[in-house]
């Protein structure tokens, strides 16, 4: 009998640890860890299936190199959360700044942008330039690009560049919904995770 304890235990230990190393040898960073730690990658090469938990403000630098502008903005609704995804051309890898705002107002002018929802998400891509200045046709809408009925995001306003930083906003069905952000590759693109 004891024999048979101690073989369970030692099992049970090389398990825990096996567990515990699988862990630790993946080399993909959570959602929730890009966000966290600047310093961990936060590019990634395929979306996320997590459904987003916190509604806190999500900040990522920009590459030294970037030089990127939004050239199509679209919506979708996956299980347990809605995305919006900007897709942008150019050099670099942008960075971001994003979070709940309680109103929409344009850089620069100050000016009231009207956006549909409870609430507004204002999303700042930054290393961004021009369209025209890397050879591009601006984004040509629509504008609001109207999300499907009955999600968590209800429209998608503007992206509009000042001073090296795109500015949009999202507006939410609901108050203190949580979301994430993150950046893909091939193609470039900031895409936003917002729950249901």
């Amino acid at each position: 009998m004891k024999h048979t304890r101690l073989a369970l235990a030692v099992t049970a230990t090389a398990l825990v640890l096996a567990g515990c190393s699988a862990e630790s040898d993946d080399p993909t960073p959570s959602p929730a860890a890009s966000i966290a730690n600047p310093a961990t990658t936060s590019v990634r090469e395929s979306a996320s299936a997590e459904v987003p938990g916190d509604t806190k403000d999500k900040v990522s630098p920009a590459s030294e190199d970037a030089r990127l502008s939004v050239v199509e903005i679209r919506t979708g609704r996956h299980d347990g959360f809605d995305r919006v995804v900007y897709e942008l051309a150019g050099e670099g890898t942008p960075g971001w700044r994003v979070g709940y705002v309680n109103e929409a107002t344009q850089q620069g002018s100050g000016n009231e942008v009207a956006v549909s929802g409870d609430a507004v998400l204002e999303v700042l891509i930054d290393g961004s330039t021009y369209p025209f200045e890397i050879g591009l046709e601006p984004y040509g809408g629509p504008d609001p690009l109207v999300a499907e009925p009955g999600g968590s995001v209800v429209e998608v306003t503007g992206s509009g560049v000042f001073e090296g930083v795109t500015q949009s906003f999202v507006g939410i069905a609901e108050r203190g919904t949580p979301f994430t952000v993150y950046s893909l590759t091939n193609p470039t693109r900031v895409v936003i995770d917002v729950a249901r």
